[in-house]
């Protein structure tokens, strides 16, 4: 099986060619409800945005047979990474079911009906593509709060938008290439912030008059930087002390932060048994959603009561708490151990933390570890004087 390949053996399907996949995936062939789809959807389903944009790449750069339907699996998991919840379509219509590529669900009752084109080269059947979304309205699949979005894997997609914008329906449907789409996906995925809903709210039809929407966007992913190493007077401040002055700042250089935290996923992932798919930059996913990590790393700090520090964002906390398993796990940049400390834990002990309220009226709690003799480790909770032991909460890297 494909998935248990990956799994057992990265370094052997790391350099193949999509196609190459797809021939050794199932029957070889992808057919609707074939074991070849389910075994390459799997797979998709835990692979890094990195490589699902390398693929999408090779799908455009030479077509060969079935890339165009590969290409549908890859759009409608990219629609996944932005957190929409998506039925797969079929690969070829037939007379009894409607033709949709993909169905992408947003929380809040809206619904994109996608439809993926290799390129604009032949005119697409607009009516045709608005009689999908009418019958699935009609079979209650979708509700009239839904749209159409046409994916184009080539740039050059001129000739389609001027068909759009001089049909009748010009307001249901929006057009998008596959590198955009990408594009709104890693950026999502490289973010701080759950960016989710604001990009997905770029995919519908926005009447853009009014431009605060589209600057709120931008300033939202621009203003996302991960709290690590920051040295001065804010992380000892008191409780929900807000700091209008600029700190002084000392960042971990990223290239190490990333590499031990891909390392650090890595090896909890194969702990738990599951795949971690990352969401943001912090935080990660199963594919059923059920187990959840945030992951912070720290440098080593001289200062005996906290050797270590982190940020812990109220985002994330909200994001834990919708799983079965859910962990906030601490890296050190100079230690081969982590602390993978239960939400329920951690949880319990927030009352005892310091926060601060950031200038933007953003809040978060400090999470500081002292390090003690005999290579012992404890969580400072400084608004009852005490510690919690974190014996029991270390994973060997």
């Amino acid at each position: 099986m494909l998935l248990d390949l990956w799994k057992s053996n990265k370094e052997h399907l790391e350099n193949k060619h999509i196609q190459q996949i797809v021939a050794i995936s199932g029957e070889g062939k992808l057919k609707d409800n074939s074991k070849c789809a389910q075994e390459i959807r799997a797979y998709l389903a835990e692979i890094d945005i990195d490589r699902i944009e390398n693929y999408i790449i090779q799908c455009l750069e030479k077509s060969f047979p079935d890339s165009g339907l590969i290409l549908q699996d890859l759009v409608n998991e990219v629609g996944r990474r932005l957190d929409f919840e998506v039925e797969d379509g079929l690969y070829q219509g037939t007379k009894n079911k409607i033709g949709y590529d993909g169905l992408w669900h947003a929380p809040g009752n809206f619904s994109i009906v996608v439809e993926v084109k290799t390129t604009d080269t032949y005119r697409i059947s607009l009516d045709k593509l608005a009689r999908y979304r009418k019958e699935l309205i009609k079979v209650g699949k979708i509700t009239e709060k839904s749209s159409i979005l046409i994916v184009v894997g080539r740039n050059d997609t001129g000739d389609l938008e001027a068909q759009v914008r001089g049909s009748k329906h010009a307001w249901d449907i929006r057009i998008i290439s596959a590198e955009a789409l990408l594009t709104l996906a890693k950026i999502k995925v490289a973010s701080e912030e759950d960016t989710s809903e604001k990009m997905r709210q770029i995919l519908c039809p926005v009447e853009y008059t009014l431009l605060d929407g589209l600057v709120d966007i931008v300033y939202t992913t621009s203003q996302d930087t991960e709290e690590v190493g920051i040295v001065g007077d804010e992380i000892h401040g008191n409780s929900t002390k807000k700091s209008d002055k600029k700190s002084a700042w000392d960042f971990t250089e990223t290239k190490i932060i990333d590499s031990l935290r891909n390392q650090i996923i890595e090896r909890f992932s194969l702990l738990k048994g599951q795949q971690l798919i990352k969401r943001t930059r912090a935080t990660y996913w199963s594919k059923n959603r059920t187990l959840r990590v945030a992951c912070t790393i720290s440098k080593r700090y001289e200062r005996e009561g906290q050797r270590y520090w982190y940020a812990y964002h109220p985002a994330w906390d909200s994001f834990l708490e919708n799983a079965n398993d859910a962990f906030l796990i601490l890296g050190c940049v100079d230690l081969k151990i982590i602390f993978a400390i239960p939400r329920n834990v951690i949880l319990t002990q927030l009352q005892y933390l310091n926060t601060t309220e950031r200038a933007d009226n953003k809040t978060y709690w400090h999470v500081a570890i002292a390090e003690l003799e005999n290579n012992k480790y404890q969580l400072v909770l400084p608004k009852n004087s005490s510690s919690l032991d974190l014996s029991t909460y270390i994973v060997g890297l």
